[in-house]
C-alpha cells in the first residue's frame, strides 16, 4: 500500500541515512589507507549503530501512521508485510 509520508519526519531519516553513507564512506577510506583494524572495526559499530536508530525511527513512524491506519481499515496485508519486515531486520 503506497502512502504519503510526513515530509519532516522523511527529511529527518534521508538526512540520518546521508550521514550513514559519509561515514561508511569514511570507513571505506580507512580500509583503502590500511588504518588499524581495530579502528575500523569501531567505526563500522558506529555505522551499524546509526543505521539501527534509523530503522527504529522509521518503524516507530510506520506503526504510529501507516499500521494504525491500516488496522482501522482492516488492511491485512500491510500488517503482515511488518510482520515480515520485523522478522527479517530482527
Amino acid at each position: 500500500m503506497k502512502h504519503k509520508h510526513d515530509e519532516r519526519a522523511k527529511k529527518a531519516v534521508l538526512n540520518r541515512l546521508s550521514r550513514a553513507i559519509g561515514h561508511l564512506e569514511a570507513v571505506k577510506q580507512m580500509v583503502i589507507d590500511d588504518e588499524d583494524c581495530a579502528q575500523v572495526l569501531i567505526q563500522l559499530a558506529a555505522v551499524k549503530s546509526a543505521l539501527n536508530n534509523t530503522g527504529k525511527i522509521i518503524l516507530k513512524d510506520h506503526i504510529d501512521h501507516c499500521i494504525v491506519q491500516a488496522v482501522e481499515q482492516h488492511d491485512e496485508e500491510t500488517i503482515e508485510a511488518l510482520k515480515k519486515a520485523i522478522d527479517k531486520i530482527i
